[in-house]
């Protein structure tokens, strides 16, 4: 089963999409995807990380999900964002060449058989950004939730902290 989540920051992604998570296991995977950009950044993540109990295994992986075996479990990916920008750095800005990478290592890794809780950032919905590189990535974002919203079961948009059914 793959469930879905966008919708734009502080919405209430992380929120619904853990709750999800308990509620069909007891034992789920936090999969958190973010490098460590800054002080600020590793303070943010340090709040995550805390608000999550015992019954949680916290696995951080940047970029090459597919590697992590996870089958039987029930894994919440937190975020495609954050991976996404892992992977657009690391190919020089490059939206095609991140975007096929992205795709890939999606496929492989959904090849398991668990559940995966996925959330997702809805930016193009807010401020044109004013760079070249944050435009190629509002590109890229938009089409990889395309890619994923597609193969999920199921799809919800958060909005101001109320789940919306799309799928």
């Amino acid at each position: 089963m793959i469930h879905y989540i966008s919708g734009g920051q502080r919405s209430g992604k992380s929120a619904y999409a853990t709750q999800q998570a308990l509620d069909i296991a007891d034992n789920p995977v936090y999969l958190a995807t973010s490098r460590i950009w800054d002080q600020d950044h590793q303070a943010r993540i340090q709040l995550h990380k805390n608000s999550r109990d015992t019954r949680w295994e916290n696995i951080e992986e940047e970029k090459y999900v597919s590697k992590l075996q996870l089958e039987g479990r029930t894994v919440v990916f937190d975020c495609v964002t954050l991976w996404l920008t892992n992977l657009f750095v690391d190919n020089h800005y490059d939206v095609e060449a991140a975007l096929k990478e992205a795709k890939r290592e999606f496929e492989q890794f959904i090849q398991q058989d668990f559940n995966l809780i996925i959330i997702s950032n809805e930016i193009g919905m807010g401020v044109h950004a004013s760079t070249d590189a944050g435009r190629k990535f509002a590109d890229l974002q938009g089409w990889m939730n395309q890619y994923i919203a597609k193969k999920a079961d199921k799809a919800t948009l958060m909005v101001s902290g109320l789940p919306l059914t799309l799928k």
